[in-house]
């Protein structure tokens, strides 16, 4: 077995380097390259049974190296990225080790890696799911609100901006529903939340709810040039007002 770490920082290297020699438990042989142009040699010159690799090298992005050369071994991806890159990675069914990791979560994807390989239900990465990764990438680096300190009587909880389905407005606070249908509440007015979303994932339908994209499950016509939309986890549908359907729709199909 031969395989290629691309990985920039040194001290990452040697992690991923021990990881790999307790998961196997013999010293496998490896090619190391801190560049997009080293990788680019390796490559030309070696085949290999899988790659591991950061995704921020000394000379740029390693998704850049994967769409022009050709690769015909499984990734996995070791980066300190999450977010809305993570949620790529899983749409995409991409191996993806989140720094920092323990030899648990390395074992862990290796495993997953092992049993998609054999069953050929491993997704290559062509230039549509490189694009996808690049434009997560992209989003997750905008200065857009990435979590929400909730505050509850048992203490303090982190709410991911990615988890939220519906906010809706209520006096001077709003309450959140999440992914799993839950409920939270953030003391700041709708307005004020909304400035701080991206604005790709969330649209504000009307005058007191704002609705998450990826948590649209149906939209249906309504009277009075209205839609109705039906959200994951959440019995009562939202309706648009007269006013945005016209932008709701357009905001759809961006």
């Amino acid at each position: 077995m031969k395989i290629l770490i691309l990985e920039d920082e040194i001290p990452a290297y040697q992690k991923l380097q021990k990881c790999l020699d307790r998961f196997f438990d013999i010293k496998i042989s490896h090619d190391w390259a801190r560049s997009i142009a080293d990788g680019e040699k390796f490559l030309k010159e070696n085949t290999y049974d899988f790659i591991l690799s950061d995704i921020q090298l000394l000379d740029g992005l390693s998704f850049d190296l994967f769409d022009k050369t050709a690769i015909n071994c499984p990734i996995i991806f070791c980066s300190a990225h999450d977010n809305y890159l993570f949620q790529a990675f899983n749409t995409n069914g991409i191996a993806y080790i989140l720094k920092p990791y323990s030899q648990t979560d390395f074992n862990k994807a290796l495993e997953k890696y092992q049993s998609l390989f054999k069953k050929g239900d491993y997704n290559s990465l062509d230039k549509t799911t490189i694009n996808a990764l690049k434009s997560a990438l992209q989003e997750e680096n905008t200065n857009y609100k990435k979590r929400f300190v909730i505050k509850k009587a048992t203490g303090i909880q982190l709410l991911n901006a990615i988890d939220i389905a519906l906010i809706t407005a209520s006096g001077d606070f709003c309450l959140v529903i999440d992914n799993n249908g839950k409920r939270h509440t953030i003391s700041q007015n709708l307005g004020s939340i909304l400035l701080q979303l991206n604005p790709k994932k969330f649209f504000k339908v009307n005058r007191s709810e704002i609705v998450n994209i990826d948590f649209i499950e149906k939209i249906e016509s309504h009277f009075k040039n209205r839609l109705l939309i039906s959200i994951k986890k959440h019995k009562e549908k939202v309706m648009t007002s007269s006013s945005t359907t016209s932008d709701f729709r357009k905001w759809l199909e961006s």
